[in-house]
This record gives C-alpha cells, sequence and structure tokens, in this order.
C-alpha cells in the first residue's frame, strides 16, 4: 500500500519571515568568503561548521534595524574568531588598485608570536565580493597588502584583519579596519 505523500507545511509566520531575513542578509556577506572563514572560525567548528558558526555569530551580534530593514553593522562582524592576541594600530590605507593593511608587531604579549599568519580581508558592498589572503604575511612582517579588482575603482570595500598561529591552532579576533573607497 502506497501512502500519501505529506503536504510541506510552511506557514511563513512573521517570526519565519524575520529570521529569514537575517539569514539572507548574513549569507550575501559569508558566501564570498567561505574559504576564509573556513579558516577563521575552525576552532568554533565543534558541533557545527566553521560556516554555521560564523552565520551564527553575525545574526546575533551584526544584524540591526527592524524586519524588514535588516541592515548588517560591518563593524562587529566578526570574519575570524578566537583568543590569540590581537595586533596593536591595525591599520589600512588605500592607493591604487589595493590596500596596504599594518601593524605593531607585538610578539610576546599574551600569546602573540612573531611567526603568526596574516589575514586581510576586503569585502565589496557593492558588488558582493570579496579578495583576501589566509597567508599574507607574519606578524612580525607588520605589512600586508590586497590587490583588487580593476572594476572595484570608485567601490566602498569593508576591511579586517585576522591572524592565524603558524601551527593553524590558535586565531585571533578579526579587527575591523574600517570602510574605504577604492582609488
Amino acid at each position: 500500500m502506497r501512502g500519501h505523500a505529506q503536504s510541506v507545511r510552511n506557514p511563513r509566520t512573521e517570526g519565519q519571515m524575520e529570521q529569514r531575513s537575517k539569514f539572507s542578509l548574513t549569507l550575501d556577506f559569508l558566501k564570498p568568503i567561505t574559504a576564509y572563514v573556513r579558516t577563521g572560525y575552525k576552532t568554533y567548528a565543534n558541533k557545527q561548521t566553521a560556516f554555521n558558526a560564523a552565520m551564527s555569530y553575525i545574526v546575533k551580534n551584526a544584524v540591526s534595524g527592524a524586519f524588514p530593514n535588516y541592515a548588517l553593522d560591518y563593524s562587529l562582524a566578526l570574519v575570524s574568531r578566537g583568543n590569540l592576541t590581537q595586533p596593536l594600530n591595525a591599520n589600512a590605507t588605500m592607493s591604487a588598485g589595493k590596500t596596504t593593511i599594518s601593524w605593531t608587531d607585538n610578539s610576546g604579549q599574551g600569546d602573540a608570536q612573531a611567526t603568526d599568519v596574516a589575514m586581510p580581508l576586503a569585502f565589496n558592498t557593492d558588488k558582493g565580493e570579496a579578495v583576501f589572503s589566509t597567508s599574507a604575511a607574519t606578524r612580525a612582517d607588520q605589512s600586508a597588502e590586497l590587490t583588487f579588482p580593476a572594476d572595484w575603482a570608485g567601490d566602498t570595500v569593508e576591511i579586517y584583519l585576522g591572524f592565524i598561529s603558524a601551527d593553524g591552532i590558535n586565531v585571533a579576533n578579526s579587527f575591523y579596519l574600517g570602510s574605504h573607497s577604492v582609488v
């Protein structure tokens, strides 16, 4: 005897629509940086994937506003998360087609090591694209560069800097370096 297919119930309650709207906004941010997030949230990938850990954190901490007008507060979004000591005096400067990110080497402070690896990221809010590196330089190098695609000229980018230990075990909370226009 064959059973009848059960109807799919999806009442689309206001609560469901609110949550889906937050998820959609966060997903648009995270999809272009999936490979970065897999490294940046690896220490939180215990009972869930690194991507889902990032999704959960950002929905809870960086989405603001009221339904249906939610916005992502890029300054509150962590693209990497962990207990490794952050760099000091991190800064991003823009020049023709690239950004230079610099910091002060604070090796020896907390668990910071000269061999920790810098992970710069730039998210283009106009195009929903990103450029990043998960192995740009070491903490001792005190700077790293990201080159932008030519068609990004005039677009707005949100810039972040994360660090991971050389052995890949410890990750630092990302440092938000602000919103910048690509020149």
